[in-house]
């Protein structure tokens, strides 16, 4: 009995029935004194009970494997969306059991572990179902999986320990990138209310002479190939491939702001992965350069397969820092990477207009050598509060201030639009479509 508990005592669990059942006892020896008719029910009661302690625990100690259970993951995350996680439990005990499985989360989450109830049948598999959406980019350690069984008689749980540990790295969000090929296919986008993109004129890079179709634009006519062959042939075109797309990520502390629980930063790494997916789909050779008060990583464009998990795995590690962005150090970069006339997107923010100003010569200098377009980002809390009705003077002026920082924010953008330089202003939750629309837009009209 010693050797008994000192194996599964740690594992054995009272329940509230028994602690039920034995308030019960307890109060027939009370009854007693005031009705001796009861006689030995008391007794006899509480035998019954601990008869059927003991065999509760027998039935569910007899057999040492009656349950089992494994967590079933993908061998990574995606920063931003919902996950999906899955854990396999089987009964092998020769009856019916209820069973609350824990499983032990990664501390990230900042929630309770997650915790399930189960009503298993004898040799009965049930799988049990939840996403996690992480929202920081890093190594996540889930824990173990606990489930606590019960048999009919319901005295007692077993805990059970399943050793699940696993660690399980967040990249930069790739599950929704399926979507974003429809789009480099169809050439634009429609969800979420996106205005389709007009496609203009023909793409220069020269494809093939075929003949003549209903359809097909008359200006294309081939009138030497159509002498030749004494029918009708037209020239064909495909979209001009191979340019080279530099997506540019600021990581200083302007790239810090939180936005339901991801950070810019992540919302331009997320933009990122899925822009150079879909340049590469496109034909194009896609490059990434990170800064801050220095530059940090850089990958040359390429459109070779392994070229976009280069840039998942280098995207993996990147932090926002402190100091303000060094825009020559950039300027300098550029000039000596990127070799021919490119697109580079540059991810950053401005929260104010003389703070575009320190950067604009720097900017400038970079868009006479490449089309440069410029993302950065609306204050959609600031937006939210310019649209609430003011109820007192206070109101008024946070108002006020709300619609003064939203005017300079379009400011921004048409000081940029002057001196050549195009931009961006969007929410950050629409900021991969938004992009991934401007890039499609640009190639329909051969600026790149």
């Amino acid at each position: 009995m010693k050797k008994f508990f000192q194996q599964y005592y740690s594992n054995l669990f009272l329940t509230d029935r028994l602690f039920a059942a034995l308030g019960c006892c307890i109060l027939l020896f009370l009854l007693k004194f005031f009705f001796q008719w009861l006689g030995d029910v008391p007794e006899i009661a509480t035998g019954a009970v601990i008869l059927l302690f003991f065999i509760d625990i027998f039935i569910l100690y007899r057999n040492n494997n009656g349950i089992g259970a494994r967590r079933l993951t993908s061998k990574r995350l995606s920063n931003g969306d919902e996950n999906p996680i899955q854990i396999e439990i089987k009964n092998d005990y020769g009856f019916v059991v209820n069973a609350r499985v824990i499983d032990e989360i990664p501390f990230q989450f900042q929630i309770r572990d997650k915790d399930f109830k189960l009503h298993l049948k004898p040799a009965e598999i049930k799988s049990i179902h939840y996403n996690l959406r992480p929202t920081k980019r890093g190594e996540y350690d889930f824990g173990f999986i606990r489930a606590y069984i019960s048999s009919p008689l319901g005295l007692i749980s077993r805990r059970y320990n399943f050793d699940g540990t696993r660690i399980l790295p967040v990249f930069p969000s790739f599950i929704n990138l399926g979507q974003y090929e429809l789009m480099a296919a169809s050439r634009y986008l429609t969800e979420f209310g996106i205005k389709k993109i007009r496609k203009i004129g023909q793409s220069s890079e020269f494809d093939q002479i075929k003949n003549y179709v209903g359809g097909d634009d008359i200006r294309t006519i081939n009138w030497k190939a159509t002498a030749r062959k004494s029918s009708l042939m037209v020239n064909t075109y495909v979209d001009e491939k191979s340019q080279h797309i530099y997506c540019i990520i600021d990581k200083s502390r302007v790239m810090r702001m939180p936005f339901e629980g991801l950070s810019l930063l992540d919302y331009a790494i997320n933009a990122t992965v899925a822009l150079s997916k879909v340049a590469m789909l496109k034909e194009d050779k896609a490059g990434l350069i990170t800064l801050s008060e220095t530059i940090g990583s850089i990958v040359p464009a390429d459109r070779k397969a392994s070229q976009l998990g280069s840039i998942m795995n280098v995207l993996y590690k990147e932090k926002t820092r402190y100091l303000e962005s060094n825009l020559e150090a950039l300027y300098t970069t550029v000039r000596s990477v990127v070799k021919q006339r490119g697109l580079l997107v540059f991810f950053t923010n401005f929260e104010s207009l003389s703070a575009l100003q320190r950067q604009l010569p720097f900017l400038k200098r970079i868009a006479k050598y490449h089309l440069l377009l410029v993302v950065f980002f609306e204050n959609t809390e600031l937006k939210g509060l310019s649209t609430e009705p003011a109820k007192d003077v206070e109101g008024i002026y946070h108002k006020t201030i709300a619609e003064k920082f939203i005017y300079e924010k379009k400011l921004m953008v048409k000081e940029l639009n002057k001196h050549g330089i195009l931009a961006i202003l969007t929410p950050p939750q629409k900021l991969t479509v938004n992009v991934i629309n401007q890039y499609l837009a640009l190639k329909a009209q051969q600026r790149i």
